[in-house]
């Protein structure tokens, strides 16, 4: 197997541990908005110091205008979909929280027919179809209408895979002048700026002290972040993209064996059948014609 595929998938698999360390840092006492907090100031120095020793070029803000693309991909994508995420992990299980993520590419053809004038053919259409069957599954609403999963639950997931689109839509544009390493140590740099006064210092600065949280912390901003986009982006030096977003779909089935063998959560097999289409519509959308690299785009 070349090293490109072996990079693209340790990455992938990188990502889907997120929710053992979001689970950790809760059970410190941590909410979901704070561990996002975390996440992304880990994040942002080691992308930083990555950066300073091997492409310092690639920290060069072009124009002082360019950090709108960074407000759209750190505030209104990364620091939104993180939080929607987390949120839903809290709510319910790490499978069904990841399996509504992975809704972001359906999102992602809503918006681009009205933000970037993409054609939303049949087959796209189709896909959005299958994407709700999916996601009906996943959440038991459709066909026993059981609802184990909350409604707030659900919400929180879907705001997950629209927050998660938005960086495809808005990462389209950034793209245009910087490359894809620039734009997410941008994008964590921006995200952890902004959210910085929301983090209750006076209440919860002390835990920041102890090793165990630090060690948590830096965790979910090393390996499921920093270090797993900086060897998906080696890996895609030698493999096309789309190539490389089929393999990324190893994430939720990591995720889901966190959950279901780590944390003992319960996961149905209507639930899997669910998630297998989400995953499934997305595979047959990598082979339509002049498909377009931002449709599954990984922001981390």
């Amino acid at each position: 197997m070349k090293k490109a595929y072996i990079f693209i998938i340790l990455g992938a698999a990188l990502w889907g541990t997120i929710g053992w360390y979001v689970n950790q840092l809760y059970d410190y006492g941590f909410s979901p908005i704070e561990v996002v907090i975390l996440r992304a100031w880990t994040a942002a120095i080691m992308l930083v110091v990555y950066l300073l020793l091997f492409a310092k070029e690639q920290l060069k803000l072009r124009t002082v205008k360019d950090i709108q693309y960074f407000i759209g991909t750190g505030i209104l994508s990364i620091s939104f979909f993180n939080f929607c995420l987390f949120t839903t992990m809290e709510l319910t299980t790490i499978p069904v929280a990841t399996a509504l993520l992975y809704t972001g590419p359906a999102f992602v053809v809503i918006l681009s027919t009205f933000f970037l004038k993409e054609t939303l053919n049949k087959e796209k259409i189709a896909a959005l179809l299958f994407t709700f069957l999916g996601v009906s599954l996943v959440i038991e609403f459709f066909p026993s209408n059981m609802n184990t999963v909350s409604f707030q639950a659900v919400l929180f997931g879907l705001g997950a895979g629209f927050g998660y689109a938005l960086y495809s839509i808005f990462s389209k544009f950034a793209l245009k002048k910087y490359s894809t390493l620039s734009i997410t140590t941008y994008t964590f740099v921006t995200s952890a700026i902004a959210l910085t006064p929301f983090f209750p210092f006076a209440e919860k600065g002390m835990l920041l002290l102890h090793p165990t949280v630090i060690l948590y912390a830096f965790g979910l901003g090393f390996l499921p972040t920093a270090f797993a986009y900086i060897i998906y982006t080696w890996g895609l030096k030698d493999i096309e993209a789309s190539k490389a977003s089929i393999l990324t779909t190893v994430e939720p089935v990591v995720a889901m064996i966190i959950g279901i063998f780590i944390f003992k959560e319960t996961f149905t097999f209507q639930q899997i059948i669910g998630m297998v289409i989400i995953l499934g519509t997305i595979l047959l959308m990598q082979h339509q014609p002049k498909k377009k690299a931002s449709f599954i785009k990984k922001a981390g």
